[in-house]
């Protein structure tokens, strides 16, 4: 079963999809015109129009539940499990690389991972973390993947483009900026609180999203292939990533094809080894595919300072305190406020604070972000959120403890592991630069979009 963030778990109903509850999709059948009475007939798993006076009857179309229909919904999200284990699966990518076999114009597979992901699955199986992508590399490869990268260089893009935006917002009008990277928060944004909540949002996307920019435009024009012809899948700590992937404003409409066909978890990713019953320690090193992973000359694995998140707070700080004041902080001091997911960052000068930051990780946290929003109370500049508690290296999707007891340390040494890593600044490295100017706006941007809610016993209000 699927485990989807906090901010997604809004209900402990068992919401198996049916017209009786909050999911309308199926109930929406076009009816075939006819004069005078009819009724709807089921026989077994068809649906019929009868027409009360002659009896004569047609055969209704079947609707059909997207993940697209649950993200346009203002029902429970727990609603798309189903459907994800039919669209957002590892046997969807085993058909992909089946179908591979007897075709003539194969798809070029290519693989993106977290370093979270990485982390996680390093640590499950003890090895250092450039051994895990070494190793990765070699499963994906050996089962049909052609290229295998590292989502790094797409957060640095991500970072250095949130930090102009930030800059530009502030500038302007000073309102509030609420991070965008974690589609936990933003579903719950757009569902609960969508009008008010989406102004504040940051439009730059996601590192996955960017990632599938990369994948499918810079990859796809260098291999002279067009974005139907490349599979992109991703590796990722959360469930909800899958459910980023599948929004409409990441397809493709001229090629009929999304910028991430395929998300799979890093506990999922596990799963694929167990089934296929590989040794993954005995599994052989292999060069890294370095063109777009974020590696240095050694083949190690760069990193961000900030957090296991991806540094957002902390890279938009430092850029905003020297581009609007003038002043490099020799440190970044978080205050802890309600709890370690709840922590500010501020910039004094002359004893005026001159911008206010913050991170709230996990659903209490963000419900008081929220509410101070409401009651125009939020005197932040800027916020990181994320819907898992102790952020990203925490999501749903990572690798679990054998027991409850053991889920402690696990998450403490993933932490640590993932602290060893290397962190460069986006600003100054070549390779980041180079391909966020190749980048446009489009591929940078996205859009939020509010949802009606519908008035239903199923709805929570917060």
């Amino acid at each position: 079963m699927f485990k989807f963030s906090g901010a997604l778990q809004l209900t402990d109903l068992n919401d198996f999809i049916t017209p009786s509850q909050v999911c309308i999709k199926p109930v929406e059948i076009e009816k075939v015109k006819k004069k005078g009475d009819t009724t709807i007939k089921i026989e077994g798993d068809s649906y019929y129009q009868v027409d009360v006076n002659s009896g004569e009857q047609v055969r209704l179309k079947k609707a059909n539940i997207t993940l697209n229909d649950c993200l346009a919904c203002s029902g429970c999200i727990t609603s798309a499990e189903s459907v994800l284990i039919a669209e957002q699966s590892c046997l969807q990518l085993e058909k992909v690389l089946a179908d591979n076999l007897s075709l003539a114009n194969k798809k070029i597979v290519v693989i993106s991972m977290s370093p979270q992901s990485l982390v996680s699955i390093a640590v499950k199986f003890h090895v250092t973390v450039s051994d895990a992508y070494s190793k990765i590399t070699t499963f994906f490869k050996d089962i049909g993947c052609d290229y295998i990268y590292d989502t790094n260089l797409a957060r640095s893009i991500s970072l250095l483009e949130m930090q102009k935006e930030f800059v530009e917002k502030f500038k302007n009008d000073k309102k509030i900026m609420l991070t965008s990277a974690c589609p936990g928060w933003i579903c719950y944004a757009e569902k609960t609180h969508g009008e008010l909540l989406i102004p504040y949002i940051s439009q730059t996307k996601s590192p996955q999203q960017i990632m599938g920019s990369i994948v499918k435009q810079l990859l796809g024009k260098k291999l002279n292939k067009t974005p139907n012809e490349i599979y992109h899948v991703t590796i990722m700590p959360c469930y909800d990533k899958k459910l980023e992937a599948s929004r409409t404003d990441f397809y493709n409409d001229i090629y009929n094809t999304r910028d991430v066909d395929l998300v799979i978890t890093s506990s999922e990713v596990e799963n694929m080894l167990q089934t296929k019953n590989i040794d993954f320690c005995g599994l052989s090193l292999s060069l890294i595919d370095e063109d777009y992973s974020f590696v240095d000359e050694q083949y190690q694995l760069l990193s961000h300072r900030g957090g296991g998140s991806g540094g957002y707070l902390e890279h938009v700080f430092l850029h905003a305190s020297h581009s609007l004041f003038n002043v490099i902080p020799d440190q970044i001091i978080y205050k802890p406020l309600r709890n370690k997911d709840f922590q500010e960052v501020i910039l004094e000068i002359d004893g005026e604070v001159k911008l206010r930051f913050a991170f709230a990780y996990g659903f209490r946290n963000i419900q008081s972000i929220v509410q101070k929003i409401k009651q125009k109370k939020c005197n932040y500049d800027f916020v990181e959120i994320m819907a898992c508690p102790l952020g990203c290296l925490n999501g749903g999707g990572q690798v679990r403890a054998e027991t409850v007891d053991d889920a402690k340390s696990l998450i403490q040494l993933v932490t640590s592991t993932y602290d060893l890593l290397k962190p460069v600044n986006p600003l100054h490295d070549r390779k980041t630069k180079e391909l966020y100017n190749q980048l446009s706006q489009s591929d940078l941007h996205t859009q939020y979009h509010a949802v009606k809610k519908m008035k239903t016993a199923l709805n929570i209000q917060w």
